[in-house]
């Protein structure tokens, strides 16, 4: 789902969304003990120098967060802009809404999101449920739960491969 916008000589430019799941994926506890305590989350490895660097090639850069609640969501709109990580949208789940429901009416074009180890698995993550044929038109890369994303490609076409 790139689109597509023009530059100052009116070229067109192809811009990719890429969303991050936000706990476990970017940030996490600094120890075992923290794991519920969502507000003192930090980075995990290097994330925001490589989220920074998707963005700067042009990525847009949107969040989808486990929080609920307007003050939950708060709190980590602000780890967020605390540790400096590129914030445009953050999105989180409403009544009745699940994942996948986010997933399927945003689209992004890159799904990046933890294994959910911790809370039973792959059944708790955002790809899981999307429906098969808009599930085909998204990127989706798992990684470890709390084990970051400093392995993957800095460059966003690596990263599209």
């Amino acid at each position: 789902m790139c689109w597509k916008k023009l530059d100052q000589q009116n070229e067109e430019l192809l811009i990719t969304t890429i969303m991050l799941f936000v706990e476990g994926t970017v940030l996490g506890p600094k120890n075992i003990l923290g794991l519920y305590f969502h507000s003192n989350y930090i980075p995990i490895g290097n994330c925001r120098e490589k989220i920074r660097a998707w963005e700067e090639q042009g990525a847009k850069i949107v969040y989808i967060t486990s929080r609920k609640t307007k003050k939950q969501v708060g709190e980590i709109r602000d780890l967020l802009k605390k540790y400096d990580f590129p914030v445009m949208r953050i999105y989180n789940r409403e009544k009745n809404q699940k994942y996948k429901d986010i997933i399927e009416a945003v689209m992004p074009d890159v799904l990046i999101e933890d294994d959910c180890r911790s809370i039973g698995g792959q059944w708790q993550m955002c790809i899981t449920q999307v429906k098969p044929e808009l599930k085909t038109k998204i990127k989706s890369i798992v990684v470890k739960e709390f084990n970051g994303i400093d392995h993957l490609p800095d460059s966003l076409i690596g990263l599209l491969k």
